[in-house]
């Protein structure tokens, strides 16, 4: 019996799996397609990703085959990125998804993820001790535990009878990658002339005369999983520009809706959803993929602790706690930005009313921390103390930006996946929590800022704060709660 199966090969279950193995749980991921996809779902990787990225020593394998641009458009309204946001990382990078999940396949391997293709999960059974996955095949895999990271028709989340309430698509998009024989300069000028009606409308160049292209579709297909034809297409462009720009010769073709669905719980027994399994929503902003990363961030470390027995009371619940609302806060975000890219009189109203607001940098602020999840902050507790209490309290449940370190920076030291006790006082102490958190001294001077001077924090592996402060006696509650009993090894 394995310790977690991962059902689903996307950049979702690849990531957890490698979270898993940084932790020594064996896993064993089924993804149901006999080789990975050409389709080019998603096209970037927002901040809180990132910094994900960078936190476990990935990142500089996506920066060289990624393009950065910058922050500051939501549903298709573009302004100056906004001040002072707090990330080294205040930038989309271009990325096309089938290169993320190429790098992160290796990082698995690396790693010793057994990666299955052409495993399709066909129904499960689950007891007090572990679940039993039955294939298409007719063949059976046990294991202790079971995430569903299979998409937004999961087959996991059905077999659980979870229901996924929400909005059926109302309309659809057609997308391929095709060549293109009009001039550059006619396709930059037809995009620009439909896209004043038509936001969803689209032709990014790719190089060597190949195009992403989108254009609304006729109608919602009754099968999403039915690809369009070249000529469906063709039509649709033509339709809405006038011309087909001289399509031929499609490398794919796909579409998708803007189906709106969150499931109602994530975890029934020893069975978890995550990704697309868990929520589906319009892809306005990009935040699909991202979002689907980020739960498996938050989840794998405290499975890990499920799975090695000391994880204390609720913790694996905790995710679902943490990551339901964040998806609930993306599916009303992108709700709204579909409604702004109505051609409609009134959804157009309101557009230009938000372009107006836009120009206000804390607005501006507001909604690129919505987008690129760097203002989400889980309620871990605490929240109370002296004069310093306000800066403690504001850093609570928020993750910790970067920082530099005496010797180096602060997510070079958060590599292995482990919680991190960033000591200011240099008196601090995990002793009893050393095999699960490592200490990274940075004393501050006594004439270091005073009653202002930057706390001592305690991370999660997530790299989310759960204490700040100076006190051993009030460190050591939060450190219970989050890293389990004290270990009695000597």
């Amino acid at each position: 019996m394995t310790d977690v199966i991962v059902a689903g090969g996307g950049p979702t279950g690849v990531l957890l799996a490698c979270e898993l193995r940084l932790q020594g749980v064996s896993v064993v991921v089924l993804e149901k397609d006999a080789e990975p996809t050409r389709v080019v779902r998603g096209l970037g990787l927002h901040a809180r990703t990132l910094e994900i990225l960078d936190q476990r020593g990935l990142l500089d394998r996506f920066l060289p085959l990624g393009k950065r641009y910058p922050l500051g458009s939501f549903a298709g309204i573009t302004k100056p990125a906004p001040t002072g946001l707090d990330t080294t990382h205040p930038y989309v990078l271009g990325v096309p998804q089938p290169v993320t999940e190429r790098l992160l396949r290796e990082r698995a391997a690396e790693l010793g993820v057994e990666v299955r293709y052409g495993h399709e999960v066909a129904g499960l059974s689950q007891d007090d001790d572990g679940v039993r996955v039955e294939l298409a095949d007719g063949t059976h895999l046990a294991a202790r535990y079971l995430v569903g990271c299979d998409g937004g028709r999961s087959t996991v989340r059905r077999a659980l009878g979870i229901g996924f309430p929400g909005e059926p698509s109302r309309q659809e998009t057609l997308l391929g990658e095709v060549r293109l024989t009009a001039p550059p300069g006619t396709i930059e000028a037809v995009v620009a002339e439909v896209r004043q009606t038509h936001k969803n409308f689209g032709a990014i160049p790719l190089g060597d005369d190949l195009y992403r292209v989108g254009a609304p579709a006729d109608g919602v297909a009754e099968d999403r999983t039915v690809a369009p034809t070249l000529d469906e297409l063709r039509e649709q462009v033509r339709a809405v520009a006038g011309t087909d720009l001289g399509m031929h010769s499609p490398r794919w073709l796909s579409r998708f809706g803007d189906a709106t669905r969150l499931a109602e719980r994530y975890r029934e027994g020893r069975v978890l959803l995550a990704g697309d399994a868990a929520h589906v929503h319009p892809p306005y902003g990009g935040q699909g993929l991202n979002l689907g990363v980020q739960d498996a961030f938050n989840l794998g470390w405290k499975l890990a602790c499920e799975v090695h027995g000391w994880a204390p009371a609720g913790l694996l619940d905790s995710y679902a706690a943490e990551r339901r609302p964040v998806a609930a806060d993306v599916l009303d975000n992108t709700r709204a930005q579909t409604v702004l890219l109505s051609p409609e009189p009134g959804p157009q109203a309101v557009r230009r009313l938000l372009s107006e607001l836009m120009d206000l940098d804390d607005v501006r602020r507001l909604l690129v921390e919505k987008v690129t999840a760097t203002g989400i902050r889980y309620d871990v507790g605490g929240g109370t103390g002296d004069d310093v209490v306000a800066t403690r309290n504001d850093l609570l449940g928020r993750r910790m930006p970067d920082v530099a370190l005496p010797d180096g920076r602060l997510y070079e030291r958060m590599h292995d996946g482990r919680g991190l006790l960033l000591d200011r006082t240099g008196r601090l102490s995990v002793d009893g929590w050393a095999d699960r958190i490592d200490r990274v001294v940075d004393v501050v001077p006594p004439d270091g800022g005073g009653a202002t001077a930057p706390p001592s924090v305690l991370l999660r592996p997530d790299g989310h704060v759960v204490w700040a402060g100076a006190d051993q006696a009030d460190l050591l509650g939060p450190l219970g709660r989050w890293f389990g009993a004290r270990s009695t090894a000597v």
